[in-house]
């Protein structure tokens, strides 16, 4: 052993200390009363399972920072509140080391909270697995957790029997499910055990999969009483729910104390509905979306919901008194849901059936793949009269054509002249023309307060579009997403004259156009122009390899620019561009997606 092999004095004690600590609570008392640079020595080299049993047997305001400035005078206090400190910065780096991708997107104000939050979902996604198995017969809380579970909080199976108690599940529920505010949970775990599983949890958020059976419903609903005081998130994905299930559902979220309850935000996704007449819509459903005072947003996705129920719920909500901000109704066929609700006549504008409080709190409307024609979009101009701070309008995958986006011009008009907060457009795959974008795009260019977002993709519009195209980004949009409409060489060209100005441009998609080398002009061009610009989208648009040279020396000159896609063009690579390659790839702000070296398979284009 070398030198700088041998262990310190304090090493070996530290690891005596981190093994008596997962092993018994002998040496609590003798720790406390450590010095302060000691202590954060040792808080910053103990296993999760054994800092939390030391944080827990602190005194409170060890644990706690509750002092105030005028207490920072007192040293003792001082220490205390670094050492409050201290904690949480261990359970910071032992989160991120565990799992690295999510503690980067994540800052929360208390680490050890998530942890083991973020731990038991870990055991009850394990646990799930093996109960799931047609040869499971016995309780959820006696499942056993896997060895490696446990040696990742550092209570190893074969330990002491003081902690081996922590092999189980009901174990780590019992013990550190007060942690727990935001669970996702499969139909294994909707039965009574999981009330008693969880009794020690205030959940705030709820994710259930799966729920089809009867049995899933009574044991949900329990769960769901039991946090009704404290739940505010409620999401189901590819569940099968009968209008007797949605009733038990609604009518378990309303705490007794109060006679509304407090959900923000409710979402049945990718979820079948046992009855086949969805004409009717269960009157607690109604009940629940009327006395939702805290309801701020409603997801009601790919459930294949008719005409006549969603009918109902915007009727419903017309009139409700919530604070609704986003409401989503995609991927379902609704095609004619606004017809009974504006009376039209040949000679009048539609009236609608009853005026109510509306929805003026709504921010976002998101009506993708619903098969909405044009007489829709003529309806939904009516509509969104009741909808006075829209921001988000997404009307992607919808058949409207021309003759709809033309019904929606006129409100595009006067949202810009009452200077409403309208900003984001989404038209992708609406069958429109050439001719129908041209004029949008033109009524757009001249309003008084522009979009600062649009999406065109996948419509079929050619290279005549590129100089109403050339003339929208010279106003202040900063995001454009004009992928797969055709543009080819020639439009690209067009696209570079018309770039006379600085741009506000900060991301923008220009896929699957087929530019060739005038793409890369254009990215020269563009990337001059545009210094805010952030992400570019320039994938499949059959960019010779030559194009490399105008596209390296436009990033350099790009000191914005943080990701750029420039997947699926067909480049053979030389090893003249070895060091090119090599010199952009270096630039450590940018996310480069280059082609494979390996040909891809043929892209077809059209749409």
């Amino acid at each position: 052993m070398s030198e700088s092999e041998i262990p310190s004095l304090i090493s070996l004690c530290i690891d005596a200390i981190k093994t008596d600590l997962l092993r018994g609570d002998d040496l609590l008392p003798i720790i406390h009363e450590l010095p302060s640079d000691l202590l954060h020595l040792l808080v910053s080299r103990l296993p999760p399972f054994a800092l939390h049993k030391l944080q827990r047997a602190m005194p409170f305001d060890d644990r706690e920072d509750e002092f105030s400035d005028e207490c920072l005078g007192n040293s003792r206090k001082r220490g205390r509140s670094a050492r409050s400190g201290n904690f949480n910065k261990a359970w910071r780096n032992l989160f991120k080391s565990r799992w690295p991708e999510l503690g980067s997107r994540i800052e929360p104000p208390d680490w050890q909270q998530i942890y083991w939050e973020t731990h038991l979902q870990n055991c009850l996604d394990e646990v799930a697995e093996l109960a799931s198995l047609p040869s499971f017969d016995g309780c959820l809380g006696e499942i056993k957790i896997s060895d490696s579970l446990l040696e990742l909080i550092g209570c190893e199976g074969d330990m002491a029997t003081s902690t081996c108690e922590y092999s189980k599940l009901y174990h780590h529920c019992l013990h550190f499910g007060y942690f727990v505010q935001c669970l996702r949970l499969q139909n294994v775990f909707c039965d009574e055990e999981i009330c008693h599983l969880l009794r020690n949890s205030k959940l705030q958020s709820l994710e259930l999969r799966w729920i089809r059976s009867k049995e899933h419903i009574t044991g949900l609903c329990k769960l769901l009483n039991q946090n009704s005081e404290s739940l505010t998130s409620l999401e189901f994905i590819h569940c099968t729910l009968s209008s007797a299930s949605i009733t038990a559902i609604c009518s378990s979220l309303s705490p007794k104390s109060l006679q509304a309850h407090e959900i923000k935000h409710f979402s049945i996704n990718t979820t079948k509905f046992l009855e086949t007449n969805q004409s009717s819509v269960p009157i607690e459903l109604v009940s629940f979306l009327s006395s939702g005072r805290s309801l701020y947003s409603l997801k009601l996705s790919d459930n294949h919901l008719g005409q006549k129920f969603v009918e109902v719920v915007f009727s419903t909500l017309l009139n409700a008194s919530s604070g609704l901000s986003i409401l989503d109704l995609s991927e379902n066929n609704i095609s004619g849901w606004l017809s009974e609700l504006y009376r039209r006549s040949r000679n009048n504008p539609p009236t609608p059936l009853g005026v109510g409080k509306s929805l003026q709190s709504l921010r976002v409307l998101n009506l993708r793949g619903n098969n909405l024609n044009k007489d829709d979009a003529d309806d939904l101009r009516y509509a969104l009269v009741h909808m006075p701070n829209l921001e988000v309008l997404d009307m992607s995958d919808n058949p409207i054509e021309d003759v709809g986006i033309r019904s929606l011009i006129p409100f595009f008009m006067e949202a810009s002249e009452k200077c409403t907060p309208f900003v984001d457009l989404m038209l992708e795959n609406c069958e429109l023309s050439c001719h129908g974008v041209t004029q949008l795009i033109k009524t757009l260019s001249s309003l008084s307060r522009p979009l600062k977002s649009l999406s065109v993709a996948d419509n079929d519009l050619g290279s005549q579009v590129a100089a109403a195209l050339g003339e929208l980004l010279c106003t202040s949009i900063q995001v454009l997403n004009v992928g797969g409409i055709g543009l080819g060489s020639s439009g690209f060209r067009v696209l570079q004259e018309e770039l006379t100005k600085e741009l506000k441009l900060v991301e923008i998609n220009i896929s699957k156009n087929r530019g060739g080398v005038e793409t890369a002009n254009f990215l020269s061009k563009l990337m001059s122009k545009a210094p805010e610009l952030v992400t570019v989208n320039a994938a499949y648009n059959l960019m010779p390899v030559e194009s490399l040279t105008t596209i390296c020396f436009a990033i350099k000159n790009a000191k914005g620019l943080r990701h750029l896609d420039l997947s699926g063009n067909p480049w053979d690579y030389k090893p003249v561009y070895a060091s090119m390659l090599a010199d952009i790839q270096s630039i450590e702000r940018l996310v480069l997606i280059l082609p494979s070296l390996t040909p891809d398979a043929p892209y077809d284009a059209d749409p």
